[in-house]
């Protein structure tokens, strides 16, 4: 199987690649928009903001480096099938722009477009898969059911033995799905943000917001208060933190969720497979590790570090699944923070206060959402209106009732 678009060798168009591909100066004292966050969402908001709506008097504030949260600790993954309409409708948008991003950015991602695999283990994922195929199709995103034997001819590496423990049955696939280098894409953004006179303000920590009644008039930094025509939070898991000290009650919980890398290996592994039933999902990276994630940890917290327990039992899952890989040796594990809503699904758009917006509870789809996010949220906070492909995940929802329950679609248990 080749990919679509064969990738560039990073660099290989810029000869004068610089050490550092932006600047990082001084925060102003006050900037039209102030992004809190500066990981995928953050970037790619500024990006959108300066070339869909011309704003370029913009601050992107990060605690720490750029793009060191869940950007850097995730597994790459990216794709659109999704079971309902309002999901199918964000994702696909971004998988459209992940498409021709490259030179939109005009920086290698190495988006390769694989294809992902979405096994089936019971008669019950049988049924949902087969629901989860018909509803992507009126949906306008390519997906298909296929059989054990052809998920093998796929995947010849998956064992469709009907004598383990978790026999499979058959699987989802979508072709245009597929994995990115998640470094290249942060930095892309980053660099062309700020070429467009985008500050990016890091090892900042936002700590509360300037007010003015019910208007939110800046931000709080431990480098001092920084005015803004409007806030943009893009904070994934410790936004709740932020929230709070408005008494803006944000349902969203924070957990850890383990991945892993093998060591460097040739070709073997064509595609994305994931496992809902065994809680693994696995890759090969552009260099050649195996990447594998898990389910989320069962307790809150902020950890980024891995645990041996997890990682024996992705392994046992993934030799499950993949007997070839009890070769393999692990190189390296983590753990990313995954902020998880009652529905699994994100909260985007506008807040009780006036010029503050909200993003996050992006769960464990928050990469592949990226671009369309950016896109997305850079309208809502540039007209204050929500865009409609994020209208439907208002914070209100969870008071309407109007809930978007993908835990079905969203690749392992939360």
């Amino acid at each position: 199987m080749t990919d679509k678009k064969q990738p560039r060798t990073p660099g290989a168009e810029l000869p004068d690649h610089p050490k550092f591909l932006w600047d990082s100066p001084d925060p102003k004292r006050s900037y039209d928009v102030v992004i809190v966050g500066g990981g995928g969402h953050g970037l790619a908001t500024a990006h959108y903001l300066v070339k869909n709506h011309g704003i370029t008097n913009v601050a992107v504030v990060e605690r720490g480096w750029l793009a060191g949260g869940n950007m850097a600790r995730n597994t790459t993954i990216i794709r659109s099938n999704y079971l309902w309409d309002e999901s199918a409708g964000i994702y696909e948008h971004a998988l459209k722009l992940w498409e021709g991003l490259e030179d939109d950015l005009e920086y290698p991602i190495l988006f390769s477009q694989r294809g992902v695999l979405n096994l089936a283990h019971t008669l019950q994922d049988v049924r949902d898969s087969r629901r989860r195929v018909e509803a992507n199709k009126l949906n306008g995103v390519d997906a298909e059911w296929v059989d054990a034997a052809t998920v093998k001819e796929i995947c010849p590496l998956v064992n469709i033995s009907a004598d383990i423990r978790y026999p499979v049955l058959g699987a989802t696939y979508q072709p245009r799905a597929g994995i990115a280098k998640h470094d290249y894409v942060a930095w892309g953004f980053a660099r062309k943000a700020a070429e467009a006179g985008v500050h990016l303000i890091q090892d900042t920590e936002v700590t509360g917001f300037l007010t003015d009644g019910d208007r939110v008039t800046g931000i709080r930094t431990n480098r001092g208060d920084i005015a803004a025509g409007r806030v943009a939070l893009a904070a994934a898991g410790h936004t709740s933190v932020l929230t709070d000290s408005l008494g803006i009650r944000v349902p969203i919980q924070s957990h850890p969720l383990q991945a892993l890398v093998s060591e460097l290996l040739e070709p073997v592994h064509p595609t994305v497979v994931m496992s809902n039933a065994v809680h693994v999902y696995v890759s090969q990276a552009h260099k050649g590790e195996l990447v594998m994630g898990a389910g989320v940890d069962s307790y809150n917290g902020y950890g980024q570090r891995g645990a041996f327990h997890i990682i024996e039992r992705q392994m046992a899952a993934a030799v499950e699944l993949f007997p070839v890989f009890a070769r393999a040796h692990l190189l390296r594990t983590w753990a990313g923070i995954v902020d998880v809503t009652p529905d699994a699904s994100p909260i985007v758009g506008v807040t009780p206060y006036e010029n503050l917006f909200l993003n996050c509870g992006w769960g464990t789809g928050g990469f592949k959402a990226t671009p369309g996010l950016g896109e997305a949220y850079a309208h809502t906070v540039a007209t204050g209106e929500p865009h409609p492909l994020i209208a439907p995940f208002s914070l209100d929802r969870f008071v309407t009732g109007r809930l978007v329950d993908e835990h079905g679609a969203a690749a392992v248990a939360h």
